[in-house]
């Protein structure tokens, strides 16, 4: 595993440190590793929507009213047992 050097503000230090107190994580590699992975889960699902945004505007105006699309969406749902 690579190591880092890293400094860390001390308002950020306490919490860490009150995360190992808290037996929530073991080490403080815990803990940054942690932060990392739900940052990197944010990004992914961050450019996921963008993706799904600019395809969006790509296709145009839709010819449906606000009404069928909302139809459209919860019959989806009921299908994938969503609703």
């Amino acid at each position: 595993m690579a190591r880092a050097s890293i400094s860390i503000t001390p308002p950020n230090d306490a919490w860490i440190k009150s995360q190992i107190d808290s037996e929530e994580f073991s080490s403080r590699s815990e803990v940054v590793n942690d932060l990392i992975r739900k940052a990197r889960k944010d990004q992914d699902d961050i450019d996921t929507i963008r993706a799904a945004l600019i395809e969006g505007e790509k296709s145009g105006t839709s010819t449906r009213s606000p009404k069928e699309i909302i139809s459209a969406v919860v019959e989806k749902r009921r299908k994938n047992g969503a609703l």
